[in-house]
C-alpha cells in the first residue's frame, strides 16, 4: 500500500529538471505546487472518497452474491486495489483515517441493534447456554491457536470473531489485540467463509435432526458467526425461527463489550509486568463504551424506528469503508504464505461452536 509522504503532502511523481527555477517568483508564476493543494483535513478527502466508492461496489456485489456480506467485499476490494497498485498516494491519509475513526463509529453504532429487553425474554437457561458457548469457543480457539504457534493478535481475533459476531467483533478487538491490517483481513475472510458454509449447511440438518423451528432458531443464533448469515440460515426455518435466531445472535453481540474489556485488562497487566513498555492503553476503548451507551439508548425505546434504520445504514457504511481501508494494507503473497494454520483453526472453531451449541440447544429445550 502506498504510504503517506512524511510532511503530509501528496507526491506528484514529477521530477524537476537540472535547471529548474527555485526562486519565489518562479513558483508564483507557475502556480502553487500540486503537493500543497491538499492540506489539513483536505488530505483525507481522496482516501475517504475511494473508500466510499469501494463501499458502493461492495453493495452491488452483495446484491449479486447475498451470501457474502458487504464488509467482506470491502476487505477484498481494498486488498485487490492495493495489490494491483490502483491506489494513488494521495489516498493514503484518508484510508488510514477510515481504518481507525470510521471503524470506531461502526462498532459503536452496532449497539443500537441490541435491546436488553428482547434478550431477557429468552429466559435464563437459554442466555446461560449462549454465554457458555461463547466463552468455551473463545477459550478453545485461543488455546489451540497458541498450541499451533499462531501470533497473539491472530489467535485473539479468530477467537473473538468466531465466538462473538464475525467481522464486527474482529474490528472491535483490533486495537486491543495490537493487530495490523493483514491480521484483520485474514480473520475476516476466514470467518466469512466458514460462516457462509454454516449458513448453507445448517438448514439442511433441521429435518434429519428433528429440530423444531424454535430449536433451530436457537442453534443458528448461537453458532453462526455474522448477523446476516444468521438471518439467511434461520429464514429457511420460518418466521418464528428467524425471530429467535436474531435475538440469540444479539445476545452474543452484547458480550462484545465485556470481552474487549477483559482482553484490555490482560494487556494492561502484561504491560505493567514488562520493563520494555511504560504505556498503559485504556482497559476499555472509548468506542466500546459508546457501544454500551448505544445499547442502553436502544433499550430505553426513545428512538423511533426511522432513526434506528438510518443509524443502521450509517453503521454498515462506516464499518464497510473502514474495512476497505484495512484491506488496502494487505499483501497477497504474504497472506497466502502464512494463512494455513489460521484456516485450520477457523474450520475447527466453526465445527466446535456448532457441536457445542447444538448440545446446549437440546439441553435447554427438552
Amino acid at each position: 500500500m502506498a504510504t503517506e509522504v512524511p510532511d503530509g503532502s501528496v507526491a506528484t511523481g514529477r521530477c524537476p529538471g537540472p535547471t529548474a527555477p527555485s526562486s519565489q517568483a518562479a513558483v508564483g508564476a507557475a502556480g502553487p505546487a500540486p503537493s500543497r493543494l491538499l492540506r489539513g483535513p483536505l488530505t483525507h478527502v481522496p482516501g475517504i472518497a475511494l473508500a466510499g466508492a469501494g463501499l458502493a461496489v461492495a453493495a452491488l456485489l452483495h446484491q449479486v452474491v447475498p451470501a457474502v456480506g458487504e464488509v467482506t467485499f470491502c476487505v477484498v476490494l481494498g486488498a485487490l486495489f492495493a495489490n494491483l497498485n490502483l491506489i494513488p498516494k494521495a489516498c493514503a491519509p484518508g484510508l488510514k483515517l477510515a481504518g481507525k475513526r470510521l471503524l470506531r463509529v461502526g462498532v459503536a453504532l452496532l449497539g443500537l441493534a441490541v435491546s436488553v429487553g428482547s434478550i431477557v425474554a429468552l429466559g435464563l437457561p437459554t442466555i446461560a447456554m449462549v454465554i457458555a458457548t461463547l466463552l468455551v469457543t473463545f477459550l478453545m480457539t485461543s488455546a489451540v491457536g497458541r498450541l499451533w504457534g499462531l501470533s497473539s493478535p491472530r489467535r485473539l481475533l479468530l477467537a473473538t470473531g468466531f465466538a462473538i459476531c464475525g467481522a464486527s467483533a474482529i474490528a472491535a478487538m483490533k486495537s486491543t489485540a495490537e493487530a495490523d491490517e493483514e491480521d484483520v483481513a485474514v480473520t475476516v475472510a476466514l470467518v466469512t467463509l466458514c460462516g457462509t458454509a454454516a449458513m448453507l449447511g445448517l438448514p439442511l440438518l433441521q429435518g434429519p435432526l428433528g429440530l423444531t423451528g424454535h430449536q433451530m432458531g436457537i442453534w443458528v443464533g448461537a453458532s453462526i458467526h455474522d448477523v446476516g448469515q444468521v438471518v439467511g440460515a434461520a429464514s429457511a426455518a420460518g418466521a418464528g425461527a428467524l425471530a429467535v435466531a436474531v435475538v440469540v445472535k444479539l445476545t452474543r453481540v452484547i458480550m462484545l463489550a465485556p470481552m474487549v474489556a477483559a482482553a484490555g485488562f490482560r494487556r494492561r497487566r502484561a504491560l505493567r509486568q514488562s520493563s520494555a513498555s511504560r504505556s498503559h492503553p485504556p482497559m476499555v476503548p472509548l468506542f466500546v463504551v459508546a457501544f454500551v451507551g448505544c445499547v442502553v439508548l436502544r433499550t430505553t425505546g426513545v428512538l423511533p424506528q426511522g432513526a434506528l434504520d438510518v443509524a443502521g445504514r450509517v453503521q454498515s457504511a462506516a464499518l464497510g469503508m473502514a474495512l476497505f481501508g484495512m484491506g488496502a494494507g494487505v499483501h497477497f503473497p504474504t497472506l497466502l504464505r502464512r494463512g494455513r494454520a489460521e484456516a485450520g483453526l477457523a474450520v475447527l472453531a466453526t465445527v466446535f461452536i456448532m457441536a457445542f451449541s447444538y448440545a446446549g440447544t437440546l439441553l435447554v429445550t427438552n
